[in-house]
């Protein structure tokens, strides 16, 4: 089996490709062609492309296989930017049609828990989407651009809305990768919100093998939460972070407020992403 990727450079994308070697699954990379590329990728097919600016002919090399993980998007980590439905959004649409008129049939594209918006407790996929900053109702949009298009033009559509992972590679501002360098510069206190706000998170190796489960699978899953189902304090993923690396960092609570564009409590539901990665 072959499975063309977009967004490998990225932080998720180094991991899916690592994750198709490891099951012997031939990647086929579509890259920007001034992308500066690991090392390691030269072992692979690689596809020079820009997403926004895409050739009228599309390279033979992706005749190889009709099955596409789209983890690409530009703009982020600022999610309030417009940049999100006025460049990312049309851009996104057409690269996919152009891939799925090309004969692609089996697609997995990575949406965000963000298309949820402030709905707090459980959230399942029958839910309405609600996003309320740029980048969730952009992802929101996409997502029913290709349900219209499948109408048109039938195709098999994995929507993994992914709420959050964590793991080696990320970006720096977040929140593990933040604590090692407090580590690292022998600090004694981690500053930190009061902690008690409840998410949904995974390591990035669980969530990846997700992804790549839906694309072998090739089943017309809709929507699909990329979620460990439980909900776990803030707090509480710190501290076990701490304990498990046996760091010695005490944390300093109530530091910075509480975020205004999350709801306190919210984390997935994954009934039917376990039903996905059965069959």
């Amino acid at each position: 089996m072959t499975i063309a990727v977009t967004g490998a450079t990225g932080f998720l994308g180094r991991h899916v490709v690592a994750e198709l070697e490891r099951r012997s699954i031939s990647p086929i990379l579509i890259c920007l062609p001034s992308k500066d590329l690991p090392a390691a990728f030269a072992r692979h097919t690689i596809v020079e492309m820009d997403l926004k600016a895409i050739p009228a002919q599309l390279s033979p090399l992706l005749n190889q296989t009709d099955t596409l993980i789209h983890l690409a998007w530009g703009g982020l980590p600022n999610y309030q930017s417009l940049h999100h439905f006025e460049d990312e959004l049309p851009a996104h649409y057409q690269f996919l049609k152009a891939l799925i008129g090309a004969g692609f049939k089996n697609v997995v594209v990575a949406g965000t828990c963000f298309e949820y918006g402030m709905q707090s407790g459980p959230l399942s996929e029958g839910m309405d989407a609600r996003p309320t900053n740029p980048y969730g109702f952009a992802k929101d949009a996409l997502r029913r651009q290709l349900e219209y298009l499948q109408q048109v033009q039938p195709f098999k559509l994995s929507w993994a809305r992914i709420f959050y992972l964590y793991g080696e590679g990320q970006s720096e501002n977040s929140l593990l990768p933040q604590l090692r360098r407090a580590v690292e510069r022998g600090d004694r206190l981690f500053k930190m919100s009061g902690g008690e706000q409840l998410r949904d998170y995974l390591p990035v190796a669980d969530v990846v093998s997700a992804l790549v489960e839906l694309a072998a699978n090739q089943c017309d899953n809709g929507v699909v939460n990329i979620c460990s189902g439980k909900p776990t304090s803030v707090r509480k993923l710190v501290e076990g972070w701490i304990k498990e690396n046996d760091w010695q960092m005490e944390l300093q609570l109530g530091y910075y407020p509480y975020p205004e564009y999350e709801p306190m409590a919210f984390w997935g539901k994954r009934d039917k992403l376990d039903r996905c990665l059965t069959r």
